[in-house]
């Protein structure tokens, strides 16, 4: 890496994320069943129908990967927690096991001198909540706020900071409306309520982590920079309606009390009565945003019902999932997001990273590939700090090769890699790197 910690401000917070389900092994510890189980067991789902029962098994191996963050420098660890190893039928009587878990964890991340950054909720919703209209019921946003309460009155005392959910647009829009995430809809009511309750649940988390005392309470959302595929105005208009949806319906929510109008001209016939009274739930006041970025998208007009908009493949280099490289667009978020929602909020890149073909070859995984990935967004980062971004902190994705939720466990984003079948553990060049770099 070409760039050390001296090179950003002091405080600058260097981190690594993960999620449970990616990760722990679902099947330990009492966890019940979450409706990823269920997709995944659904032939055409998942590749080669994989789950995430096993994952990194990281639920018996918790210490070996809590001293591979330690020993890379990082200061921050975003994990995620499983409602449904919490809360085996999503509400109810909790799972001592699961409870222990997650106090395990954020005693061993304190231990080795690191910050734990909790997110609640990281994709996998019981089955039992999912029984009983998932996203589409207005409950949700009670059981994950009681839900939130009882964790985090467990190690909410420890945790250096907390969002309720994950990616909101991939809980709402790519599960109810593409289809390619559980519960695996495809139903625009489905899809415009789930989008409402998804922020109703956070903010009602939000509350109940304030009523117990916590700080230091964000919200995470993903980003894709849509640009059109074409000069052409209908081309233009594609792109504002896919930015609509999946940049702006969430953070507009959030911090602005209302919807995008672009958005709004499909979701709205389908949203649940009274959904303008809940935003005072939802903006629930926050003391920073998590911007999650990867890649950017080309957009093009497509005939037929709304949104009407098609993705074009890109001519930029890709990433093994297919995504394109497109650093400049982390600029562009970290100064529209401080611009039009920020306040001056500060600001943490929540996740960036990228999959790639790793193989260990003589015990040595050499990944080019992502050193220059993660050197071209960092640039953007420290470009953004420059033109007076507050941008508080960078993680990378992920600690560890996992499981990759439809795509199974072939395409590979970690730092170390994963031989899926003895889960041996094998730090990747960037690692190697990226601890050299972060040296104190």
């Amino acid at each position: 890496m070409s760039f050390r910690r001296a090179d950003f401000p002091e405080g600058f917070q260097f981190g690594v994320a993960t999620s449970a389900y990616q990760i722990e092994g679902h099947g330990y510890g009492g966890a019940g069943r979450t409706h990823w189980d269920d997709f995944a067991a659904t032939p055409g789902n998942v590749i080669r129908a994989e789950n995430g029962t096993r994952a990194c098994d990281h639920y018996h191996r918790l210490d070996e990967d809590l001293d591979l963050i330690a020993a890379a420098q990082f200061d921050v660890y975003r994990f995620s927690t499983s409602w449904a190893r919490v809360l085996p039928e999503g509400r109810g009587q909790p799972n001592p096991a699961g409870l222990d878990f997650y106090d395990r964890l954020v005693d061993g991340l304190l231990a080795r001198g690191l910050k734990p950054a909790a997110t609640l909720y990281h994709w996998e919703l019981p089955s039992p909540l999912a029984d009983l209209g998932g996203w589409r019921n207005r409950d949700i946003a009670g059981w994950f706020a009681d839900f939130t309460d009882l964790l985090m009155r467990r190690i909410g005392d420890r945790i250096w900071s907390a969002a309720p959910i994950n990616e909101p647009w991939c809980v709402a829009w790519l599960s109810h409306f593409l289809g390619l995430h559980a519960p695996g809809l495809r139903d625009i009511r489905a899809t415009a309520r789930a989008m409402h309750h998804v922020l109703l649940a956070h903010g009602q988390a939000i509350q109940a982590m304030r009523a117990i005392g916590m700080t230091n309470l964000g919200a995470v959302c993903n980003f894709e920079y849509a640009a059109p595929a074409e000069d052409t105005p209908e081309a233009a208009a594609a792109a504002r309606r896919y930015d609509a949806i999946y940049n702006r319906w969430f953070l507009s929510g959030l911090r602005n009390g209302s919807y995008p109008a672009e958005a709004l001209a499909g979701l709205e016939p389908h949203l649940p009565a009274g959904w303008q009274e809940d935003f005072a739930t939802i903006g629930a006041p926050l003391d920073w945003l998590g911007i999650n970025y990867y890649t950017r998208k080309l957009v093009a007009p497509e005939a037929g019902p709304w949104p009407g908009y098609r993705e074009v493949e890109g001519p930029l280099p890709k990433t093994q999932v297919g995504w394109e490289i497109y650093p400049e667009g982390l600029y562009h978020f970290l100064t529209s997001t401080h611009s039009d929602y920020g306040r001056g909020l500060p600001i943490y890149v929540t996740e960036n990273g990228m999959a790639n073909a790793d193989r260990v070859i003589a015990g040595q995984c050499e990944d080019a590939a992502r050193l220059a990935y993660v050197e071209a967004h960092l640039a953007q980062v420290r470009r953004a700090l420059a033109d007076g971004v507050p941008v508080a902190g960078y993680y990378l994705w992920s600690l560890l090769d996992n499981y990759e939720w439809s795509l199974g466990y072939e395409k590979r984003f970690g730092l170390v890699h994963v031989d899926f079948e003895t889960l041996r553990r094998t730090p990747k060049a960037s690692y190697h790197a990226l601890a050299q770099a972060l040296a104190r």
